[in-house]
């Protein structure tokens, strides 16, 4: 090795970040390594590299003792007085040990520990990169797929789309470009792993974000988002400027806004909803498209009763539940739906259910203060019986 080595580990620092020393004692630590093979020595060695010319000299370490046990191990007193007087017993003597052959191994071995260092300077570099990128959108290009796995091509790295993140009914095609949320970035020994995800609902959020300015720079918030990826989604906004409506700010003129985002995520039906810090009023844009006549809150137990018409009932629940559910998920709330109809069903039979009760309340205070009846009772008394045959 020489200066060249030194000017080389110089420019790497500037270009690729990685310091110079930290090479240098990678050298070094492989250096050992290498001396040992080649050489089958047992004895304990350090190498050191020179920081300005690049020259490497390698030193046997063996400790001082007045009686030496291992002759590679140990040296005498005597011995370590000459290469230096101020040894004692105890310490440990450097005795240079430099083969003639050593510095074409010394060459290929600071290679690979270069090679290595620049991989594992990459991998970091693109770790703390993509790092950052947790809970971001990134856009890639489909690789291929791997036990239904789909492995997306992200420019510096890869991304794996696993089955569970994969949006029900969507295909994913060789060569496709695909938006995607990054759900988590791990390191590994073979590099950073990114795990990404099209179910997830903040993919929903960044879509908005990139497609809607407002939501961008903070006039229009979003305050909620209910998901069930590939059918259906709501979203519920808010403005605290009273000049801009964050539902036309979202769906954009003539729809074009909101159809970008529903062309992105293959179809999948967006409801975007005016938030309310009026829990009635919140719950009630939360089942649109339904009309609803009346909602009934109860916030201790944070559970609804809503009322609508009864041609908008199924409208309301929607398909197996969907619009329901997603609606509760929204607000937090638990929500109840009923039509007019079985409202006043509802309300005819607790009203027969009370008359009942209230008729046979008075059927018993009636029979309470009747004088005939506890008359009767007295004479089907055992004791009024025997007093009567007596007489």
């Amino acid at each position: 090795m020489s200066a060249e080595l030194i000017l080389a580990l110089e420019q790497l620092e500037k270009e690729k970040g990685i310091k110079k020393d930290v090479i240098i004692e990678a050298i070094e630590a492989a250096l050992i390594s290498a001396y040992k093979k080649n050489f089958g020595s047992a004895m304990n060695v350090k190498v050191n590299i020179d920081r300005t010319t690049g020259d490497v000299k390698v030193f046997g370490l063996r400790k001082v003792a007045e009686v030496p046990d291992m002759e590679q191990m140990d040296i005498s007193v005597d011995e370590a007085a000459r290469l230096n007087p101020t040894l004692a017993v105890g310490d440990i003597a450097e005795m240079e040990v430099t083969p003639r052959t050593f510095g074409r191994i010394a060459a290929q071995t600071a290679k690979q520990v270069v090679v290595q260092k620049l991989r594992e300077a990459e991998r970091g570099i693109i770790y703390d990169e993509f790092y950052n990128k947790e809970s971001d959108i990134v856009t890639g290009i489909i690789q291929r797929i791997e036990k239904r796995n789909v492995i997306v091509d992200l420019g510096k790295t890869e991304a794996v789309l696993a089955p569970t993140e994969q949006t029900p009914g969507e295909e994913y095609r060789f060569n496709e470009r695909l938006k995607s949320y990054i759900v988590e970035v791990k390191k590994t020994t073979k590099g950073p792993q990114i795990m990404i995800s099209r179910t997830h609902p903040g993919l929903v959020k960044r879509l908005f974000e990139l497609e809607v300015p407002e939501i961008h720079d903070g006039t229009v918030e979003i305050k909620s988002i209910s998901r069930e990826p590939g059918s259906r989604t709501k979203i519920a906004v808010y403005s605290k400027d009273e000049n801009v409506d964050p539902v036309g700010a979202c769906v954009g003129q003539k729809g074009t806004r909101v159809q970008a985002i529903v062309d992105e995520l293959r179809g999948e039906k967006i409801d975007i909803i005016k938030w309310s810090n009026d829990p009635r009023e919140y719950i009630s844009s939360s089942l649109s498209p339904a009309k609803v006549v009346r909602v009934d809150a109860t916030e201790d137990e944070k559970a609804a009763r809503v009322i609508v018409p009864d041609y908008q009932l199924s409208l309301a629940i929607g398909k197996e539940g969907q619009n329901a559910r997603l609606a509760a998920k929204l607000t937090g709330w638990k929500i109840d739906i009923k039509s007019e109809s079985q409202l006043r069903q509802s309300i005819e039979k607790q009203l027969f259910d009370d008359s009942l009760n209230d008729g046979y309340m008075d059927f018993n205070a009636e029979d309470e203060n009747n004088d005939y009846s506890e008359e009767e009772n007295n004479d089907y008394s055992g004791d009024q019986d025997d007093d009567v045959f007596i007489d």
